[in-house]
């Protein structure tokens, strides 16, 4: 439930009193940023992306309703949920800030232990569905991302190769041989084997932006932004390399080794190209290397064999 980190709270009000009487009241549990009119509010929004905005209403220029439209018109701002904080205290004025998409509506003069009563009850809304988002996103066995996440992030690297006109390259990589592992071993051994592997992964790949995942099975993805195929080669080599040098202990301590297989793709995607071809390529590749005698690391149109170690 959110422990490493304080949730944000984005506080928009063009009173100097309210702004610092709310300051004062969550600097303590939260991460504050905050503005003084709605065109600021919009765009430190879009910067900090808050878990909570407390939104003034009557504002000069854009009020709290043109800015909480403006923010629906966004796909990254429209799911932060809206806390109005208001002068206004007519039921219809409260009305029509639920009925608009808020999820509270709090009148001035406000005190300050509901009013940070409420915000709790909205952070661990935004925690419990964050938590629940995660589950549905990460693999249970390894604690990496799952397939679903993976195809989430590569629409969404995709878009920005197309957008700034760089390399992006996709790596696919299958135990080689882990059926004959699980039916000599036991499935708790080769459990034990895709967590070592995925480890292996995780510590391969040294910058934030790489994206690693468990495609299925005995199946990895990996993402890699803005690198060309011969970056993207050595990444595989080290990761292929570091598998087939990693003994995997038996119940007894005995030692039990695997290798993988690796296809890859790069392309650096314009506004026409395919996302499906690119994953496909990435795909034969994949059986080139199986078909070629495991072990290896082969890219996208190749036929030669690339990095092999025969086992």
């Amino acid at each position: 439930m959110n422990t490493n980190k304080k949730n944000v709270l984005f506080i928009v009000d063009d009173d100097d009193y309210n702004r610092l009487s709310l300051v004062n009241i969550f600097q303590k549990d939260y991460t504050l940023y905050w503005a003084d009119n709605g065109a600021s509010a919009v765009a430190g929004i879009e910067k900090y992306m808050p878990d909570i905005i407390l939104l003034d209403v009557l504002m000069p220029g854009m009020d709290g309703y043109e800015v909480f439209a403006k923010l629906q018109e966004s796909e990254n701002t429209k799911k932060i949920p809206v806390i109005f904080i208001t002068g206004l205290t007519e039921n219809e004025d409260e009305r029509k800030g639920l009925v608009c998409g808020a999820v509270d509506y709090i009148t001035k003069p406000f005190d300050d232990i509901i009013v940070k009563l409420r915000v709790q009850h909205q952070i661990k809304i935004v925690n419990l569905l964050r938590d629940v988002e995660n589950l549905s996103m990460t693999d249970q066995l390894t604690r990496m991302p799952n397939r679903r996440s993976f195809d989430n992030r590569l629409c969404l690297e995709w878009s920005r190769a197309v957008r700034e006109s760089v390399p992006l390259s996709l790596m696919f990589m299958d135990v080689d041989r882990f059926k004959n592992y699980n039916d000599t071993y036991g499935h708790q051994q080769g459990d034990l084997a895709l967590e070592k592997i995925a480890g292996i992964m995780t510590k391969e790949l040294k910058r934030s932006t790489d994206y690693a995942a468990r495609w299925g099975g005995e199946e990895f993805a990996v993402l890699l932004s803005n690198t060309e195929s011969d970056g993207a080669l050595e990444v595989a080599e080290s990761i292929r390399t570091k598998i087939e040098n990693v003994q995997i202990p038996l119940p007894d301590g005995q030692p039990t080794t695997l290798t993988v297989s690796i296809g890859l793709s790069t392309q650096v995607p314009k506004s026409n190209s395919s996302i499906e071809d690119f994953i496909r390529d990435a795909d034969d590749a994949l059986y080139t290397a199986k078909n070629n005698g495991r072990n290896m690391a082969v890219q996208a149109g190749q036929t030669v064999q690339v990095g092999r170690r025969d086992f």
